[in-house]
């Protein structure tokens, strides 16, 4: 059995930061009385990639509400964080106590389980180690030690790490969960949040080395996870989603509830929600206090990714399986626990019933956007990125070549934290635009909403990088600030006079379109037309749409739905973009991008639907021709899911240059010229978001993207439609040479 570090040594792995509890209470083990030999075996369908740096360069906090959550809805990029060898520090809100029942709400043994809240608690913590365990070691009966630790004095929580791999940790805040999925319940994280009680106390699981439970008012619970940020120092920050999908119809329970817990109806689980929410208060309070480690942020969508196409293919699929095995204790191994080595209800269902498309489908609330590179008037490249909720940017210090400069801060507070992910936009003149959202926190008076805004370039500065004015507000499609949450983050296109049209998905799942010349003088939102007939299954768009305008200057627009891909396009230049005829598209499981075809039209390339399958759409008919379904070309298998990249190179040739993630989380690229279908090359570094694509001087493709250790890195074509050069990072980017 490995033996158990230090604490100091622990520390030292952890970053530091964290208040140790007394020594008295001691460290704990639960042993594997078996000797490991769990659910062993190799890990098949996520395993480790090339991490972006060392690393002790980067670190990965991970932010649920339930045991359970991180597995079904953050997986592949959580065992990828585990198995790069970087600190994973796995943050669990509640007890996730429930009924209080271990076994499946319907079985047989369901009747006879005894109700024990601290012992289910229990079972699901194993769980929850167990998954890990596998993800690190192949092992899910590794043994852990366990200690008692202060996120803020006098509150305990328990730290559990691994002991062959101490990088993999758990924090177990403790508190009670709502134990319902949408029913109002003042005592719960929700409850807390809109002040329907002041505090919140824990329920330690049995045995737990936190022995007493306490009672965290709103403020506390930011404080402990500003001191938890604080302590991982993280580089990539992973939650659940703060503004999930609402139902199509109302509760009874939640109009029937006292007025300040009434609100919309979800589909997500309210901890999910909330855990969310919390955490947005703490990165807005942490990155307050002065200049941080950069961070990027990732919220991932919960319970309804069971009304979207899912995104993964089917060996991913297979290997979140095994974890909901481990995790639901289907092996029945001994974990040396009386209270139970797993979660019954999840068992062997993993993949069925409710759970189904939790399992298959990862989606982010940030679908991303390629469009965060572009190039200046003097045609140095720019690229952007949200990093501690500010707009980061690097430029090129020669047109065409690297190395990079930056990262710099070139413009100033939206007032308040963005939302993650930036998108720039170009004017005809060579001007750059960003576009962002961001969230408004119900504090100081104010309502809980979000707004789109934007800042246009008013210079450059002295060290070469462009500068920006003040940031303005195009609100949102729905002026009811519960209804503005659900925004979905801005596609923006640019007609040849300068028009700047900015597209976002309403609370309904209608596309709204916002147009303003030179990116000013905005007019009115306007609704884009849908499907005639009955009404549309909820929600009709899924996050992730596009926008792009052709040579003609028709503006194309483009949506995922859960059945299919939607398709509009301008009758004529300036006018609103109407419903094309069905594409005859199967669902994307993936956001849509959409890239110019060369022949003056518009292509779709997006993920087929459970295959992760990258296709390249197109209409068989000449631009704007209706009544013809598109035609499909797809590519070679990359694995991975979330949005493809795609870019059309101008000049000779016009080659279309693709980059997506891979299985193990890496950016592979592939350029394709005239009747030329390139593979996919050599992947590059496991990154976050989407990569981003631009075109330099040289007429090169160049491909950036932003490391797991929040650095940007880059790669470019030695020759326009030719492969790409070696992966560095920005501050070291050749001019396109291989190694």
């Amino acid at each position: 059995m490995p033996s158990s570090p230090s604490r100091r040594r622990l520390l030292q792995v952890a970053g530091g930061g964290l208040v140790a509890a007394p020594l008295a209470y001691g460290g704990w083990q639960w042993l594997a009385p078996r000797g490991g030999g769990g659910l062993a075996g190799p890990s098949t369908g996520t395993t480790t990639g090339k991490p972006a740096s060392d690393s002790a360069n980067q670190a990965y906090l991970h932010v649920i509400a339930h045991a359970d959550d991180s597995i079904y809805f953050m997986n592949p990029d959580l065992e990828q964080s585990i198995r790069s060898g970087a600190l994973s520090v796995t943050v669990c809100m509640t007890s996730g106590e429930s009924d209080g029942r271990n076994a499946p709400g319907k079985s047989p043994q369901f009747k006879t389980t005894k109700t024990d809240r601290p012992g289910f608690a229990r079972a699901r913590i194993n769980g929850l180690r167990a998954a890990n365990a596998m993800m690190a070691t192949g092992d899910d009966n590794s043994p852990w030690t366990v200690e008692p630790v202060e996120l803020l004095p006098g509150f305990r929580s328990e730290l559990h790490y691994l002991q062959s791999a101490p990088h993999v940790q758990l924090i177990y805040m403790g508190l009670c969960e709502a134990r319902y999925v949408s029913v109002p319940r003042p005592v719960s994280l929700r409850g807390l949040w809109l002040g329907a009680v002041k505090e919140l106390p824990t329920l330690p699981g049995t045995g737990s080395t936190v022995r007493m439970p306490r009672a965290y008012t709103r403020d506390q619970i930011i404080d402990a996870l500003v001191a938890t940020i604080a302590r991982v120092d993280p580089t990539v920050i992973r939650t659940l989603d703060p503004t999930p999908l609402h139902a199509p119809r109302e509760t009874v329970a939640m109009m029937s509830a006292p007025t300040i817990l009434r609100g919309l109806s979800y589909l997500d689980h309210q901890d999910h929600t909330s855990s969310a929410q919390f955490m947005q208060a703490a990165m807005e309070r942490y990155w307050g206090g002065g200049k941080r480690r950069a961070a990027s942020v990732s919220s991932y969508i919960g319970y309804p990714t069971n009304y979207t196409p899912p995104s993964l293919d089917a060996a991913t699929t297979r290997r979140t399986a095994q974890l909901l095995n481990a995790y639901g204790w289907v092996d029945r191994r001994d974990c040396g626990d009386a209270a139970g080595c797993g979660d019954l209800k999840v068992g062997a269902n993993g993949l069925k019933g409710g759970g189904a498309g939790w399992a298959r489908g990862t989606r982010t609330r940030a679908p991303g956007t390629s469009r965060w590179l572009a190039p200046l008037k003097d045609g140095r490249l720019a690229a952007f990125a949200v990093l501690n909720g500010a707009v980061r940017c690097w430029v090129e210090r020669e047109a065409g070549k690297g190395p990079w400069a930056g990262p710099f801060d070139v413009v100033g507070s939206a007032g308040g934290p963005l939302d993650p992910q930036v998108e720039v936009a170009r004017h005809p003149d060579g001007t750059l635009q960003l576009f962002a959202t961001r969230t408004v926190l119900p504090f100081k008076g104010q309502k809980h909403h979000k707004e789109l805004v934007c800042v246009l370039q008013n210079g450059v500065g002295p060290e070469g990088a462009p500068t920006f004015g003040a940031w303005s507000s195009l609100g949102t499609p729905d002026a009811a600030p519960e209804k503005s949450l659900e925004t979905g983050y801005p596609a923006i296109a640019v007609s040849p006079d300068g028009t700047v049209h900015v597209l976002a998905r309403n609370w309904a799942g209608d596309i709204a379109l916002r147009s303003g010349k030179d990116g000013k003088g905005w007019g009115a939102w306007q609704l884009l037309d849908h499907p005639p007939g009955k009404e549309p299954v909820h929600p009709l768009v899924v996050e992730g749409i596009d926008a792009l305008v052709d040579t003609s200057g028709r503006l194309h627009v483009a949506a995922p739905t859960a059945q299919t891909v939607l398709h509009w396009v301008s009758p004529a230049p300036g006018q609103v973009p109407k419903l094309s005829a069905p594409t005859g598209l199967t669902p994307s499981g993936s956001a849509v991008s959409l890239v110019a075809d060369g022949k003056g039209g518009a292509l779709a390339v997006y993920r087929q639907a459970g295959t992760a399958q990258v296709a390249v759409a197109s209409p068989e008919a000449a631009p704007g021709v209706s009544g013809v379904a598109w035609k499909v070309a797809r590519r070679t298998p990359a694995g991975g899911y979330g949005r493809v990249s795609a870019y059309r190179l101008s000049g000779n040739g016009g080659a279309l240059v693709l980059a997506a993630r891979d299985e193990q989380g890496r950016v592979v690229p592939a350029s394709e010229g005239s009747g030329r279908q390139a593979g996919w090359e050599a992947p590059g570094v496991q990154f976050v978001g989407i990569p981003g694509m631009a075109q330099d001087v040289g007429g090169r493709a160049v491909l950036a993207a932003l490391g797991t250790d929040g650095q940007l890195y880059a790669a470019r074509q030695s020759r326009p439609g030719a492969q790409f050069g070696e992966w560095a990072t920005a501050g070291q980017e050749s001019a396109g040479s291989r190694v």
